[in-house]
């Protein structure tokens, strides 16, 4: 099945049912007055979060939704029925932006929440209401108003705590492959994926953590080139960046400032997270290069990993560090929360 993360859709919420224009007619009541039941209110369309759903493949075969109307009123000031709302669900990440000014209206990070897309409309009053000293009997009422109704665009940012940037061939699938339980398509050649990739890292004592692989970056990548700049905003939301660096490559040097000049165009505030350096491939390389690429990212002051995808070796030593820097995070953002609950209330001053 195909991964799409991005959409366009039309919403319409229910229009208010019309109010009734009736009057009270019994057998031995004269003069029975207005008796016009207001209309019902039109449905709304509400985005709910789901963590069931991992894309927007939905949306590739269902582009319009709509609200139900609410009832008309009816005489003896009967209520007319309220439209039911039409529920969608969307995954955990998706960004709701207006599809003509791009602006972001609605951000659903949290599993349940929920964004009115398009609000029904109110129903109109019967008669009934517009009754007074001076017109007792009114032969008019209002009508429902229209329900909102809008083109949108959902983007899918994907919830990951670990995410995977490199060149194309730097050996990310594999990598992928021996953190989790993913089987992404391996192969010899670049480009190899071709939208983004989840798996599952699980540890011994921690709570497990999601990682996010996108297709390999390329110079320009942030200007349209290649595919990578697509799936950028996928790593947007990931605590920590394996930056995966081919050790057998001829210039290790300029393929390391490619990926960080990419970074730093698409979104400066990337290179502020956490990032480990894992060179890969150490089992083709001359351990002479090794060292010196170890030495030189060490003095830059990256913490750096040296793994061989293929053969296994190193991956259990990257797991410990990927735990250990989780660990670390989770608890700076438990102290974070902490302080902001007591930075409401005001200290105690002492009585002189």
């Amino acid at each position: 099945m195909a991964f799409v993360d991005e959409a366009k859709f039309f919403v319409k919420a229910g229009d208010g049912g019309n109010g009734c224009v009736s009057f009270r007619r019994e057998k031995y009541v004269p003069k029975g007055g207005p008796s016009g039941g207001d209309g019902g209110n039109g449905g709304s369309v509400i985005l709910e979060a789901s963590s069931r759903l991992q894309s927007l493949i939905d949306f590739r075969y269902r582009s319009h939704f709509k609200a139900d109307r609410g009832g008309n009123g009816q005489s003896k000031d009967m209520h007319g029925r309220n439209g039911n709302d039409c529920h969608m669900q969307v995954p955990v990440g998706s960004v709701i932006k207006d599809s003509e000014t791009r602006e972001v209206l609605a951000e659903l990070l949290t599993e349940g929440e929920t964004f009115v897309a398009a609000r029904g409309g109110r129903g109109g009053l019967g008669n009934a209401h517009f009754s007074s000293g001076s017109n007792r009997t009114p032969r008019f009422a209002s009508k429902g108003k229209e329900g909102e109704e809008h083109w949108l665009r959902i983007e899918l940012k994907l919830i990951a705590d670990v995410g995977l940037v490199g060149l194309p061939n730097a050996g990310k699938s594999t990598l992928l492959s021996r953190l989790s339980a993913a089987n992404p398509k391996v192969a010899s050649y670049p480009f190899t994926t071709l939208e983004p990739q989840l798996g599952v890292l699980q540890f011994k004592y921690e709570e497990p953590c999601i990682i996010a692989d996108i297709p390999g970056l390329i110079e320009g990548a942030h200007e349209g080139a290649g595919l990578g700049h697509t799936f950028l905003r996928h790593i947007e939301r990931t605590r920590i960046l394996l930056q995966v660096i081919d050790v057998s490559a001829d210039d290790v040097q300029t393929d390391f400032k490619v990926i960080e000049n990419e970074l730093r165009s698409y979104r400066e505030d990337l290179l502020d997270r956490t990032r480990i350096l894992v060179l890969n491939k150490t089992d083709i390389v001359d351990p002479e290069k090794v060292n010196a690429a170890l030495a030189s990212f060490t003095e830059l002051g990256f913490q750096v990993a040296l793994i061989s995808g293929l053969t296994g070796e190193g991956i259990q030593h990257l797991k410990d560090i990927i735990e250990e820097k989780l660990e670390e995070l989770r608890i700076l953002e438990r102290q974070g929360l902490e302080e902001k609950d007591q930075g409401g209330q005001e200290p105690g001053v002492d009585d002189e």
